[in-house]
């Protein structure tokens, strides 16, 4: 099986539907089972075999550094900062990613307001090897809101998955969009050359989705996991009680 050495995380945002929790606490520092949501994403990366993690800070990012300093993780992680303005979830993965060598071009995402069980373990490996034996450019982990803790949650996508589709697991936006993404996805640094400023800019991962999802390019893989997402206030002590 081919391997992903490099994990990247998602750490900048201000996580508003949280406050006021999030007011002097980052969200992916919020706990569920005295476990705060960075270490448990940390952890499942870790089990995965994966050598390095870069993670983006730009909202109390102080807090993130000194939790990271403090808990002397057993994994090669380094802080990258999105700078003096926040870059958004397209522009903190592009950022990231320039400050790696150019010999290494996927890479997984994860965003921390997830709650990855270790049972993602086997789910995210056979990610991997599907997204290389179809040699696409992004794969998103999806699971099909029924599935999903937080029922308030509508669907981003519709998996193309039927006998009449020559490409299977292809994704697109139509009136009934069933799917959730996860928070998990193989990402090719090549998607982003046309967004390569000097300095990066903000912009959102989902306008690199469009353009694949434009050129039937855009491939999800179907967890059959339990969804469990911290959404909002109201979600997250829902999670506290019931978790």
């Amino acid at each position: 099986m081919e391997k992903i050495n490099t994990a990247l995380i998602l750490c900048a945002g201000f996580g508003k539907r949280l406050n006021p929790l999030t007011l002097n606490m980052p969200k992916p520092l919020l706990k569920i089972n005295n476990l705060t949501l960075l270490e448990n994403t940390i952890n499942l990366i870790k089990n995965l075999g994966i050598k390095k993690i870069k993670l983006n800070t730009f909202y109390l990012k102080d807090k993130i550094k000194i939790f990271i300093k403090k808990k002397n993780f057993n994994i090669d992680i380094e802080i990258i900062e999105d700078g003096d303005e926040i870059l958004g979830t397209g522009g903190g993965i592009l950022n990231m990613i320039k400050k790696l060598p150019e010999s290494e071009s996927e890479f997984l995402v994860f965003n921390p307001d997830t709650i990855w069980e270790p049972s993602y373990t086997n789910t995210i490996n056979e990610m991997i090897n599907f997204y290389f034996s179809n040699l696409n450019r992004n794969t998103l982990m999806i699971v099909n809101k029924n599935l999903s803790f937080d029922k308030s949650l509508k669907g981003d996508f519709t998996l193309l998955n039927k006998d009449n589709y020559e490409i299977k697991n292809l994704l697109g936006k139509f009136y009934e969009n069933n799917y959730i993404f996860t928070g998990c996805q193989i990402i090719n640094a090549k998607l982003f050359e046309n967004f390569s400023t000097t300095p990066v800019k903000n912009f959102s991962i989902s306008q690199v989705w469009k353009n694949l999802m434009d050129s039937d390019g855009l491939f999800g893989f179907e967890s059959k996991n339990k969804f469990y997402h911290v959404t909002d206030l109201e979600i997250y002590n829902k999670l506290l009680k019931s978790y």
